[in-house]
């Protein structure tokens, strides 16, 4: 019979192995034991930072989640938002396809259930320093730009990866939306470059997806502007002013009549979020005094908490919400934002052409997929189909998916195209500038089949599950 004194070593013996690779393959100090208000989940959270300059004390805030199931053999992905100068952590992680929303009173935390941790791990960093959390001991640093951002990128991720080091090998995804156009594609170019010069490590890059993504800013610009009149947004006066008179591709050569016609028609964002045109729009000053009430503001509209943004900031500012996320960490003399302020980020770069560097990941046998969400008309859909389109041919690839519907179980899920087995561009139905913020259920069909390397459906599925 054995002793109750074996039972207990025996019991320890376990406890400090499984402590031990915890240790070894995970950040003790790192890990989130629960965020205020959260609702019980069975999968892990990270949360810290990384030094990417240590001399001039530049820190990067990160926020992990694993996988609901199986996280030990789900991949790994990087969501990037945009601006430049906004954060992933309160975008991505907060608002769009992570696990958690805030509720409506700002002060606590409801589940996503159609979050993107269902198909992946998930890695969200503010980016560069001076977003969000994030920050440099010395103020030049702000004084930032693509390649800057990048570099530092490519600093956090094998540092990061030092830190969890079971994650090296995994297959990673490099993802974002917006100014992520810029961020991403540069992102995988230095990453490969990196992998063909290293001995060592490599990264296990399997792939690049971009929501409504800056690929070139004079064609996206112009194209904003058809999407307003095509939509009733502007009149037909002032869009063949636009037209005639505006070189978006030298902003310096813009007619005193353009920019007369550019001002008048962006009196609309007032009143309509051009982010998702059909959306209603919330009122900050109304909101934000019920948050400091502690009521419930939750605006619905078509079936999205239109405040959401104001309900974020509300929590991530509460003290005890940065206690949990170990974020913060130098007391910064400023509230957390979603978009960043204090950026000097360079202008020019916003006209770097990216069709090249994804030329060079596409070359490179990464698969690349552009997304669309079809009521975004900051950077609508029209111009990234025709880049894509246009890339496609510079690179000789034939058509080998014709554009046509995609299904989510048994509605059309948006319309896709595919070039060569390795670029598609896909749209997603009733979604917009955030694809997973409007249209979650179809969002998560769509990521989880660029994960598993499957094709969009191509007809109705009744037995279709979002839960890959």
């Amino acid at each position: 019979m054995v002793s109750s004194r074996a039972v207990v070593m025996a019991i320890m013996v376990l406890v400090t192995v499984q402590w031990l690779v915890f240790a070894e393959g995970y950040p003790e100090e790192d890990l989130v034991a629960r965020l205020p208000g959260q609702p019980n989940v069975g999968f892990r959270q990270f949360a810290g930072y990384v030094d990417v300059d240590s001399a001039n004390g530049r820190s990067l805030f990160y926020y992990y989640v694993e996988a609901v199931k199986e996280p030990d053999t789900k991949p790994l992905t990087l969501w990037l938002n945009g601006g430049p100068g906004c954060s992933s952590v309160g975008g991505g992680a907060f608002t769009e396809l992570g696990p958690f929303y805030p509720t409506g009173d700002g002060r606590g935390l409801r589940l996503n259930s159609m979050s993107w941790n269902k198909a992946s791990n998930l890695l969200f960093v503010e980016s560069p320093a001076g977003v969000g959390w994030s920050y440099s001991n010395r103020s030049s640093d702000y004084n930032t730009g693509d390649k800057s951002t990048v570099n530092d990128m490519l600093v956090f991720l094998l540092r990061w990866f030092n830190k969890f080091p079971e994650l090296k090998s995994r297959d990673l995804f490099l993802t974002g939306e917006s100014y992520a156009g810029h961020y991403i594609p540069q992102l995988a170019d230095v990453i490969l470059s990196y992998n063909s010069r290293s001995s060592g490590f490599k990264f296990n890059v399997k792939g690049i997806a971009i929501g409504n993504p800056l690929l070139k800013l004079d064609r996206d610009f112009a194209a904003a502007y058809e999407y307003f009149w095509s939509h009733g947004m502007i009149s037909d006066e002032v869009r063949l002013t636009i037209m005639n008179q505006c070189d978006f591709a030298n902003p310096k050569n813009m007619s005193n009549a353009c920019i007369y016609a550019i001002v008048e028609s962006s009196v609309l964002t007032e009143y309509i979020n051009s982010y998702h045109i059909l959306l209603d729009v919330c009122y900050p000053s109304i909101v934000q005094q019920e948050l400091r009430l502690k009521k419930m503001v939750t605006k619905i509209s078509m079936v999205v908490d239109v405040c959401i943004t104001y309900e974020r900031s509300f929590y991530f500012n509460l003290p005890e919400v940065q206690n949990a996320l170990h974020a913060n960490r130098t007391r910064l003399p400023y509230e957390w934002t979603m978009c960043s302020n204090r950026l000097n980020y360079s202008g020019i770069d916003g006209y770097i052409d990216m069709l090249p560097s994804l030329k060079r990941i596409i070359q490179n046998q990464t698969p690349v997929w552009i997304f669309s969400g079809d009521q975004d008309s900051v950077i609508p859909l029209q111009s990234s189909r025709t880049l894509v389109r246009e890339l496609a041919e510079d690179l000789n690839f034939k058509t080998t998916i014709p554009y046509g519907a995609w299904f989510h179980k048994e509605q059309v899920g948006g319309w896709v195209t595919e070039y060569g087995n390795l670029l598609t561009f896909a749209t997603v139905r009733g979604a917009a500038h955030m694809v997973p913020y409007a249209e979650p259920s179809r969002a998560l069909h769509m990521f989880s089949s660029f994960v598993n390397g499957r094709r969009l459906p191509n007809k109705p599925d009744l037995k279709s599950s979002t839960d890959d």
